[in-house]
This record gives C-alpha cells, structure tokens and sequence, in this order.
C-alpha cells in the first residue's frame, strides 16, 4: 500500500528554523513528483512546492529565499527545508503523490510558531 509519512513538526520561535520530512512507501519513490502542502489555522489548503523525480524543485513565490524543498531517492525521503519561521507559517504541514491517477497523503505534522 501507498503510505507518506511525515515528521519534524514542532513548537518554534519566530525567526528560528525547521526541516520536515516526507518518507514513501509501497511505490518507486524515486520515479513520483512529490509536493507539499499546509493548512494554517481556519484558512483552506495551501500548495507551497514540489520536486520532479529528478530533483528539480519548484516553490510557491511567496515562500522562496525561506523554504526549500529537496528529495534523497535512496532514502524515499522528500524534505522541507523551513528558514525564518514566522508565525504565518503555523500549520498542518503534509506531503502528496499521485501514483497510477490517484492521490495520495500523509498524515501530517503540525508546525506552531510563536511570535
């Protein structure tokens, strides 16, 4: 079965950093373009980025020169580099896939910044 599962959710000070990460399972992680996605508090789903099977990556305007996005296909692991938290970045964080037409997510890890 297709699993995601992310970590590195946590309680942090404005202005401080994070990097969350993506693992797959059950499909070749290495041949999926992953994204990632948020929902702040009270506000709909927001994409932020994604990266090709390759490695390219591509982000949201808004967040680039803060997030990058990054995969090591050898681990099946996609990660979401986060600098200079702020605390419109609180948010359940979570990664995507769509394998053979269907999508597929994880549970999610939830990111708190206090001002």
């Amino acid at each position: 079965d297709v699993q995601l599962v992310e970590s590195g959710g946590d309680v942090v000070q404005a202005g401080e950093s994070l990097t969350l990460s993506c693992v797959g399972y059950g499909f070749n992680f290495e041949n999926a373009e992953m994204t990632w996605m948020r929902q702040a508090p009270d506000k709909g789903p927001e994409w932020i980025s994604g990266i090709y099977p390759q490695g390219y990556p591509y982000i949201t305007d808004d967040l680039r020169g803060r997030f990058t996005v990054s995969r090591a296909n050898g681990l099946n692991t996609m990660y979401l580099q986060m600098n200079n938290l702020i605390p419109e970045d609180t948010a359940l964080y979570w990664c995507q896939t769509n394998i053979d037409g269907l999508d597929y997510r994880g549970q999610g890890t939830r990111v708190i910044v206090s001002s």
